[in-house]
């Protein structure tokens, strides 16, 4: 598994995805999530991680996703440090959208 500070594209992001024992977790805003996400993932808004981390489950590898891929390399720094092991994901689902991965929703133009 990815090690302190790790990151992977959105290839690899979508591979994660699809295993049971990756729990992934969106950052970006309420009003971006209603826009559209992915399936199965869990939306804890970047600002609110910190007072959330009960809801991450310890026992899984963590992904972390967002819009492009900023926010969720702080997602991922305060999951690490929190003792989970965290991956973010660069590209973010603006790239994921765009290689046709699974999304409910879509980008408004």
């Amino acid at each position: 598994s990815a090690g302190q500070g790790s990151q992977v594209n959105v290839d690899q992001g979508y591979q994660m995805y699809q295993q049971s024992n990756v729990f992934v977790v969106d950052v970006r805003t309420q009003e971006e999530w209603d826009e559209y996400h992915a399936p199965n993932t869990t939306l804890i808004p970047l600002d609110e991680l910190p007072n959330r981390l009960s809801e991450i489950p310890k026992d899984k590898e963590i992904l972390v996703i967002c819009r492009s891929g900023n926010r969720s390399q702080e997602g991922r720094d305060i999951l690490l440090e929190a003792g989970y092991n965290a991956t973010s994901m660069s590209g973010g689902l603006k790239e994921w959208y765009a290689k046709g991965y699974p999304i409910d929703g879509a980008p408004a133009q």
